[in-house]
């Protein structure tokens, strides 16, 4: 009953925390984004005192729970494993532990950490890691099933789902999710929990403390019979039949051992280990084991993957050029100073505080956002111009992120906070190179920044050009992404290392 439980519980946590990278309405986020700021090392990022403790006496009280529960990568291995024991059983067996392994990542995650080198913390970090393969691999799928709903909608008049543009992820982020994606199933697959044993620092930390917890897994003497039957299904690999002791800072208390053992001689308890009895037979005959039948949930997490898509559907923005001419794809121009979302307060805090789990990169409605793939920032969010420009009136980034990197803001506080300043190339102008009328980013700047004036300052009916005040600019990118000038824009953003209020 208690391994169904947990099965029960992590499948609502696992499916649920995989919609938040994958639901681009926000809707999914409305109700269920405190899955995100209940993970581990997010919590620590964003100082969230009341998860921080809430997770810790919840380890001291009942064992690993976080682990085979609320932590996404956790709960996907675990399906990983469950998949590979179809065909092969007795998978597991005792094994000691790889301490300097485990010890030694720890190490180097707490200073890369203190020392503010995010990439270490994010490739190390389970619940980014998770985020990574979620949003780079699966979201591109997730996208396509739902625009073959919306074109097999549209074909019966009906709008429940709507087209929706498919994000795909530059080749350096996608070769790192598709690296680990390998990595961790490829151990799922052969050895259970070994990631969480001996690479994960957020496993060894929890291991630590799961030491000292109040409820365990305990072996009942009087009852066993040592057939190793437990140790063949401890997917952690902590259980020591022979000598019926358990390694419980390697146990993530998945309850596997209990429901498997036809003996009873396996209990959830308060205390220590149940002490052996004094005289042991020479020779225990072992039993042949029965497979136990398979349970028919088959995990419907990825089914529903794309049945659980939103009711309420968005009306769709679309873009045109008024007419049948095709236009010229515009091209990035590379900046000298990354632009990152409001209230992430400077490069600096975003380059220490950001896991580049990129839970904002796939809630944004205007897919802005995009992983970097430059060495300094890699795979953390900047603003790119190509789909969109930041509209002041949006703040789902800064709802979801569960560090605390981007703080939460209101559309009043955004309207005011300059994360970069416009830049007018004037050889790239078409007022100058073409001799014609263009008034495109004066009349889109939402904060009216961008004012035009007299091209020849002694003939007042001249042609018109930009003049910007950069005291009003906020950086919202609107006049680069509308600039009709191709391959590229006449006017564009440049950073700032730290944002300011206008």
């Amino acid at each position: 009953m208690l391994r169904k439980i947990r099965m029960a519980t992590a499948a609502f946590c696992g499916v649920l925390t995989t919609l938040l990278f994958l639901d681009f309405t926000g809707t999914i986020h409305g109700w269920f984004g405190w899955l995100a700021k209940i993970q581990f090392v997010p919590a620590i990022l964003a100082l969230n005192v009341g998860v921080i403790v809430f997770l810790v006496l919840l380890t001291l009280l009942l064992g690993r729970i976080y682990c085979s529960v609320i932590c996404p990568l956790g709960v996907y291995q675990d399906m990983v494993s469950r998949l590979a024991a179809r065909w092969k059983k007795r998978r597991f067996s005792y094994s000691p532990p790889v301490s300097w392994l485990r010890y030694g990542v720890l190490v180097l995650f707490v200073v890369a950490m203190v020392a503010g080198i995010s990439m270490i913390v994010s490739v190390l970090d389970p619940y980014a890691t998770y985020g990574r393969m979620s949003s780079n691999l699966l979201a591109p799928f997730y996208c396509w099933g739902n625009n073959f709903l919306a074109y097999l909608a549209e074909r019966t008049d009906s709008y429940l789902f709507y087209d929706v543009a498919v994000w795909l992820p530059g080749i350096a982020t996608f070769i790192v999710a598709i690296l680990l994606f390998m990595v961790v199933t490829l151990l799922a697959w052969r050895g259970g929990r070994t990631y969480c044993n001996t690479i994960c620092p957020v496993g060894t930390v929890l291991g630590m403390l799961s030491r000292f917890s109040f409820y365990k897994p305990v072996f009942v003497a009087d009852q066993c019979n040592q057939c190793g039957l437990c140790a063949w299904n401890c997917k952690a690999s902590c259980m020591d039949a022979k000598n019926q002791t358990i390694d419980y800072s390697r146990c993530v208390t998945c309850m596997n051992c209990i429901e498997t053992c036809n003996k009873a001689a396996m209990k959830y308890l308060p205390g220590q280990t149940v002490q052996k009895k004094t005289e042991v037979p020479a020779e225990i005959p072992v039993k042949p084991i029965v497979a136990m039948a398979d349970s028919r949930r088959r995990f419907l997490s990825v089914t529903s993957l794309f049945a659980l898509t939103t009711v309420a559907a968005k009306a769709q923005t679309i873009e045109g050029d008024g007419g049948l001419a095709l236009i010229e794809d515009k091209k990035r121009l590379e900046k000298e100073t990354p632009i990152v979302p409001p209230r992430a307060m400077s490069l600096q805090n975003m380059n220490t505080h950001c896991t580049a789990c990129q839970l904002c990169v796939s809630v944004c409605p205007n897919q802005i956002l995009y992983p970097s793939g430059k060495l300094h920032n890699f795979m953390q969010p900047e603003i790119a111009y190509e789909r969109g420009y930041c509209r002041p009136e949006c703040t789902q980034c800064s709802e979801v992120c569960p560090t605390g990197t981007i703080r939460s803001i209101t559309t009043a506080d955004k309207s005011a906070i300059q994360i970069g300043h416009a830049i007018w190339n004037k050889e790239k102008c078409l007022v100058d190179q073409e001799d014609v009328k263009c008034r495109v980013c004066e009349s889109h700047c939402p904060t009216n920044a961008i004012q035009l004036v007299p091209r020849d300052p002694a003939d007042p009916d001249s042609l018109r050009i930009p003049a910007i005040d950069n005291e009003w600019c906020i950086g919202c990118r609107a006049c680069e992404h509308l600039c009709p000038s191709r391959p590229y824009s006449a006017i564009y953003v440049e950073g700032n290392h730290r944002h300011r209020i206008v």
